[in-house]
């Protein structure tokens, strides 16, 4: 007698040309698919503002490039869009695809936490996994809404949260020499 299999669909990078371009967000981890839609309007204002801090900080260094919403794809099973990513120029040169893709881990990856429990689940579960294991030095995991920013590190091989910084708080990195940055501007 035959038995249902419950094996689970995996979809992979090639699986996303099949998708139309109507404005959602496709993303892949694990082989699992993400469909998301467009972020609300202050998650936005978030991601330009937190760019436009880290675009002057890098114009003013000349030590690398943000960029929002790039897409990084892993691997076959691995394809994601962060909101924000900072990538130092040695790296940047390495890591780019034809297509203009990151295909390895920037040093700086942000996300804004999106609406919804799945989401930010996805950001701090899944992501934070994903970007640990791939390497990401650097994880920053943004709330508009509680206008905090969670910081994680990496510690040998895996990303750990060093701190919680709130709205009177400034900003910094070890990665991002003389970096710095109120908390509060982020979210006006």
């Amino acid at each position: 007698m035959n038995q249902p299999t419950s094996e689970k669909l995996r979809w992979n990078t090639a699986d996303l040309e099949l998708f139309p371009d109507n404005g959602n967000r496709y993303e892949i981890i694990d082989g699992e698919l993400f469909v998301t839609r467009a972020p609300h309007w202050k998650h936005q204002k978030t991601c330009v503002r937190i760019s436009t801090v880290l675009d002057n900080w890098s114009q003013t260094t000349e030590l690398g490039e943000v960029v929002t919403a790039p897409g990084i794809i892993f691997g076959d099973n691995d394809n994601v869009i962060p909101d924000v990513v900072w990538i130092s120029n040695e790296r940047l040169a390495l890591l780019l695809d034809e297509a203009g893709h990151l295909t390895a881990a920037p040093e700086l990856v942000i996300e804004v936490l999106s609406l919804g429990s799945e989401n930010e689940k996805r950001d701090r579960e899944l992501k934070l996994k994903l970007y640990s294991s791939r390497g990401v030095k650097e994880y920053w995991i943004v709330d508009w809404r509680k206008q905090q920013v969670e910081v994680y590190r990496r510690e040998q091989t895996i990303l750990k949260l060093v701190a919680t910084l709130f709205k009177d708080d400034q900003l910094s990195s070890p990665i991002l020499p003389e970096f710095n940055c109120a908390i509060a501007p982020l979210f006006t």
